[in-house]
């Protein structure tokens, strides 16, 4: 492996930084000590408590079209119909 310019100049000026310096960059949970990592916030959203499944569904355009016509979140929405149908059947 080729050796890395230094980041900073004499003066402690950053250059400019090259595709390869970001992909020999590590993650911070590798590099950073424990005791910063504990009180840095997290990136991300958190976890839910109950994590929903991926899975292919064919739908009616009628319906896709419905519910995409709602806007944003529509994906949800399709969720929440489903619920509320199972809350009136019993599908076995």
């Amino acid at each position: 492996m080729a050796k890395r310019s230094p980041l900073t100049d004499k003066d402690g000026e950053v250059r400019e930084l090259t595709k390869n310096d970001f992909n020999s960059f590590k993650p911070a949970e590798e590099v950073l000590p424990e005791e910063l990592l504990a009180v840095l916030p997290k990136r991300g959203r958190p976890r839910l408590a109950s994590t929903k499944k991926s899975v292919n569904i064919r739908l009616s355009d009628d319906v896709i079209s419905a519910f995409k016509s709602t806007g944003k979140g529509w994906h949800t929405r399709i969720n929440e119909a489903l619920r509320d149908w199972l809350k009136e059947h019993h599908p076995t």
